[in-house]
Order: C-alpha cells, then structure tokens, then sequence
C-alpha cells in the first residue's frame, strides 16, 4: 500500500504541536494497519521521523530468524552499523559517522522484538520527539508483527490449498485406481481369460492393447489397428528384450509401445504392451498396464495349472483304460475332464514316425471339426483319441494328411466299446490295425478293426491258442533262418504273396531289385520245401503270413 504522508511540522514549545504529531501517528497507524508488504511499512515508518522532530532516518532492520537484516538492502549502509544493531539487539545508542546523535527504537510487539528503526540528528532530540519516535516505533512493529500475522495466513491458506489440491488428485487416482482394480478383477473373476483382460485394459486406458507369448506370437489384441498378419520378431531380438524387461522390472518404452513382463514369479510367460505412438502415456494408464500384467500373469499360471492338472488327468486316465481300469473310477475321471464315458465309444491311435506334436493338434481339430466328442492322450509311442462315434477312416486320415506333411501316418480304429471294463481289448484292436496297416502295401493310411475281415478271424483263432500253431506249421523253418541270419524272408514272402506273385510289384514294395527278390524266393523254396505254384500252398502261406503280421511277432524289417 503506498499511500502520501502528511507533514506534520512541530511547533516549538507549543502543546498543540505534540497533539498534532501525535494525530499523524494515529493516521500512519491506521494506513500501516493496512499494509501487509514489509518494505512499505519500513518505508512509511522512515519517512515519518522527519515530520516528528528534528531526526531523520538513517536505516531500518528486520529482525529474521534472530537476525537482524537490513531493509531495504540497496539503501546504503552506514559502516560498523549492523555489527552495532546486532550487538544491542537492535535498541540503544549508535554512533553514525556524520552525525552528533544516533539511536536505534527497537520496533517490538506482543511477539517481541520484530526489527529496529535507526535515526539521527544534529543534536540530541528533546523528550518529546522522542516519545513520538518510541510510538512510531511501536506502532511500526505492531504493523510489522500484523504483516508476518497475514504472510503467514497466506502461505497457511497457500499450503492448504496446495494439500487440498494434492488431496483431491490422491482421491482421483485412488478413484481411478479403484475402478482399473474392479474392471480388471471383473475381468478375471467372470472367466473372461486373456482376451477380457486385453479388453478391460484397452477399456481403462483408451489405447490398443496387445498381449503376446513368451516367444513373440500374439495372443490377444484389444482395440483398432491389429495388423492382418502380426510381425514377429526374430529370436535372437525377443530374448535381448525379455532381459531388458527382466532387469527393468517395470513398464519399459520400446519404440512405440509401453512393454510390461507378464511374470508371475520366476518365469516369464509372455509381455502386455500398449501402443502409444505419441507418446501420451499417464500414470492411471501405467498402473492399469502394471495391474493388468499382475492379473494376466495369475489367468496364464492358472491355464498352466489347468493344462498341467488336465493332460496328468487324460495321461493316467488312457493308461489305466488301456491296462484295464473298474467303470465307476473311468466314469469320475471322464467326468474331470468334462467328457461324458458312458455310451459306446471307439479308441484311435495314430503312428508317425515323427512331428508327433503338430499331429497331435491336427487330429484334436480334425475330431472337432467331425464333431467328435474325444479324450487325447498318449499311448505306446502314438497318439490315442478315445472318442463317442466312429470316424470314417478315410476322411480322418485324409483330414490329417492335410494338416501334417510328413512321413506316413498309419492310423488304426477299435471296435465298438460299451464300458470303460472293455477298454483294455479296444486299445488291443486298434494297435492290431495299426500293425497290420503298417506291414500292408500302403501304410499311410486307416484301418478299422471292424473291417479287416480275415484277420478278426485270426484273431478270434488267436485267443485260443490255434493261430500260433498254424504260423508255425508253415512259416516255422523261415522264422528260425531270419533269427539265426538277421534276414527278412518271412516279411519278403509275405509281400510277394500280397502282391498276386508279381515280381515288378513285389520288388518295388520292397524296394530291391528283380534278381535279388528272384534269390530270396529261392531260398524259400529250399528252406520250406513249398512249390509256390501250387494254388493251395499259396493260399495257406498268405494266410500264414497274415497271421504273421496281425499277431506282430516281429518288428518292421
């Protein structure tokens, strides 16, 4: 506040002088009531000594934090000045250069002392002026004391409004928080898997979200802009990454995506990113995206666990069927898996001599898409479908050569199985299929048990005991000469004979030339003292050999 101040002269020996002093002090009092800017009121007290008497002002202090503190500080200091304020605790006589009489009026209040005024003088000044320099003293330090009152206030209201304004962004990210906490957890609890977390964060954060596996393929993808076909980065590129990430351990800007590891506890299953082309990324939207890789990281530990808990559920279940297992536990354990055993059902196995994984893929979407209710599993080296129908063995074999192209896969079908006691046969049959198909002309291909004719004969010989015999009886003097020789005329003849005796066809089966196939046919001949043309020799040589193959009494040459 800079307000003019009167003059008011005073009049030697005059009474009326001092009341009119004494009136300017009263309106400086009120006008320095008023203002609340220190220098003002220093200003406003120094300019009022001249009008009191025959001092002047030579200069003023601030008493801040028990230091006394000139001010203003580009008026010029008058020397040894401020070591005398400070040794007197601002109040006393002071010798000035200059001047004959020099004095500080401490300028104190309730509070204490809150600075001093400094005056002098070509002589001493009568009591008078200096009773009206000890009220101006004083009612300058109640000003001052009034001024520090309302800088105070001020930064009291300033600093409660700075909390209230902290206070109410705390409330606001708590709030948003909160809801990131209930979208996502929502999320979770209702089952929505990976895809509904990808949602709930692109729902949060207004930016497309992309989840992707431990080895860089996408596994979700919320929100515009997915690509028709996702770019994947090269090996060597995604582990540089995950290391980074790892040390990182937090959200990590790569390019135009903010990348968090999904990472339940000390394996890495996979990252969530946002993409963030312009850089906007705020603290809600980075907690939603650390929250959100926390849930995720829990949805893939669990699905882990569930597949886990499932194919140890599916293994133990198909070896116990194929062992033999009592209904009401094959029942219960079906039941686990969320299949229905109870009906008629059929056993698959499915041979190939490798890429075993992607056949195993191949035949559970191959089931699907034929609407076949099935259990996967593993049994012998092959792959075993235990399904609610009978799939048509061409169609499912042609289904698998489309997915897989491999070396042969040989697939054979059990017959018709009523309860999970019937199992152990079923698996018995369909492996029979399978090794018969596999010792035919064309191995790439399906058998069902149920067609296969001459052989379920054999079989039902087999379980008396006959068929052996009969192998023997006519086959018996080859089996020795291939055991003691490590040669393979059984499984030569047997092929020539399956081939209608044609040499072409035969030696191309077999995979030898003319002359070799025209040896080894000798060989026979000498060994078993057979004629080969004779059309009943024949007969029960193939049905010898047929035998042979379906009982499997020795392996693939």
């Amino acid at each position: 506040m800079n307000q003019p101040l009167l003059s008011f002269p005073v009049v030697d020996g005059s009474a009326d002088a001092q009341l009119v002093s004494l009136r300017g002090l009263c309106a400086l009092s009120a006008a320095l009531s008023g203002e609340h800017q220190v220098v003002e009121i220093l200003r406003m007290a120094g300019a009022a000594v001249p009008s009191l008497g025959s001092c002047r002002t030579l200069a003023s202090y601030r008493r801040v934090d028990g230091e006394f503190r000139r001010d203003p500080q580009e008026r010029p200091a008058q020397p040894g000045l401020d070591a005398q304020v400070s040794a007197q605790d601002g109040a006393g006589s002071v010798s000035v250069a200059d001047e004959k009489w020099g004095w500080a009026f401490v300028l104190g209040s309730w509070s204490g002392v809150v600075g001093s005024l400094i005056v002098g003088s070509d002589r001493a000044p009568r009591p008078e002026e200096i009773f009206l320099l000890e009220v101006l003293a004083q009612v300058t330090g109640a000003a001052l004391a009034n001024a520090a009152t309302h800088e105070r206030a001020g930064l009291h209201a300033t600093e409660l409004t700075e909390i209230n304004e902290h206070l109410a962004a705390t409330v606001l990210r708590l709030e948003r928080q909160a809801r990131a906490l209930e979208v996502l957890s929502g999320a979770a609890a209702y089952g929505q898997g990976e895809q509904g977390i990808a949602d709930a964060i692109a729902q949060l954060t207004d930016l497309p979200v992309v989840v992707e596996d431990l080895f860089g393929n996408l596994r979700a993808w919320s929100g515009p802009g997915r690509p028709e076909r996702y770019p994947k980065t090269a090996p060597e590129q995604r582990d540089r990454l995950l290391r980074r990430l790892a040390t990182h351990n937090a959200p990590l800007r790569v390019h135009d995506r903010v990348i968090m590891l999904v990472k339940p506890r000390a394996e890495i299953l996979g990252t969530l990113a946002l993409i963030d082309p312009d850089d906007q990324v705020a603290d809600a939207q980075l907690f939603a995206l650390m929250y959100g890789s926390t849930m995720l990281a829990l949805e893939l530990a669990h699905q882990r666990n569930l597949a886990e808990v499932e194919l140890r559920l599916r293994r133990d279940l198909v070896d116990d069927l194929a062992s033999g297992t009592d209904n009401d536990s094959a029942y219960a354990r079906a039941d686990a898996l969320g299949h229905d055993l109870r009906g008629a059902h059929y056993v698959v196995l499915v041979h190939s001599a490798s890429h075993l994984e992607a056949i195993a893929e191949t035949a559970s979407r191959a089931a699907s898409a034929a609407s076949l209710h099935a259990i996967q599993g593993r049994y012998s080296g092959m792959i075993v479908l235990i399904t609610d129908r009978r799939p048509d063995p061409a169609a499912f074999h042609h289904a698998l050569r489309e997915g897989v192209d491999t070396t042969p896969i040989t697939i054979g079908i059990s017959g018709r199985c009523e309860q999970p006691s019937d199992f152990a046969r079923s698996f018995a049959d369909a492996r029979r299929a399978v090794h018969i198909r596999q010792r035919s002309r064309v191995p790439d291909g399906a058998t069902a048990f149920d067609e296969l004719g001459f052989y379920r004969l054999v079989d039902a010989a087999h379980t008396q005991g006959q068929v052996e015999d009969f192998v023997r009886e006519w086959l018996g003097a080859l089996l020795d000469y291939d055991d003691n020789r490590h040669s393979d005329l059984v499984y030569t003849l047997a092929q020539y004979l399956e081939c209608g005796g044609n040499y072409d066809d035969s030696a191309a089966v077999l995979h030898i030339h003319r002359s070799t196939l025209r040896y080894r046919l000798g060989r026979i001949r000498e060994l078993t003292g057979f004629d080969l043309r004779d059309m009943n020799v024949r007969f029960n040589l193939q049905a010898a050999t047929r035998a042979w193959q379906f009982l499997a009494v020795v392996p693939d040459p």
